[in-house]
């Protein structure tokens, strides 16, 4: 990433993790940036992935994962037979209602991780059969599983954004004014 995450202030772990979970949703948001929702969909790669979709797909995973902390049901519920639109806009989604949503999301994260008494407290994962059976984590792995998704998509939207018109994460940077 082509951007500068600040020092927390010292001892705010909760800051530092939320900042850089922060820079990554950054450069997702600046992936889309100047581009047509036409053009955001499009899939210019290999993959069946877009920048339309992984905005999408990011904001709907951080939702998700920020209700199963907080012991509620997800947004959205996927299953085989609605995952093909976790990356797609369906019927009435743009970039822009999906960038909405997502900013969203990232306050209701930040509220809530600031809120938690501890990053030590846990949650239940879910019933699934990649987790472990009776499975638990803490809020502090919460924050860096969302960080790791974040940056993985992000990485994906740099690929994207450049196979679409060539402009690289460091061009967007400028062009955001950053």
């Amino acid at each position: 990433m082509v951007t500068h995450v600040p020092a927390e202030e010292y001892g705010d772990e909760r800051g530092a993790l939320l900042s850089f979970l922060a820079e990554q949703r950054g450069g997702i948001r600046r992936a889309v940036l100047g581009l047509t929702d036409e053009q955001a969909s499009s899939r210019p790669s290999a993959s069946e992935l877009s920048l339309a979709g992984l905005v999408k797909h990011v904001a709907e995973v951080e939702q998700g994962w920020v209700a199963r902390a907080k012991g509620e049901a997800p947004a959205v519920v996927r299953d085989e037979s609605n995952w093909h639109e976790c990356f797609v806009l369906v019927a009435g989604e743009s970039v822009e209602s999906q960038l909405a949503y997502w900013e969203k999301v990232a306050a209701d994260t930040e509220a809530f991780i600031r809120s938690v008494p501890s990053l030590d407290d846990t949650f239940a994962l879910p019933d699934q059969p990649w987790f472990p059976p009776e499975g638990r984590v803490s809020m502090r792995w919460l924050v860096l599983h969302l960080i790791r998704e974040t940056a993985r998509h992000a990485g994906h939207a740099d690929v994207i954004r450049e196979s679409l018109d060539g402009k690289t994460a460091f061009e967007l940077v400028a062009l955001a004014g950053m």
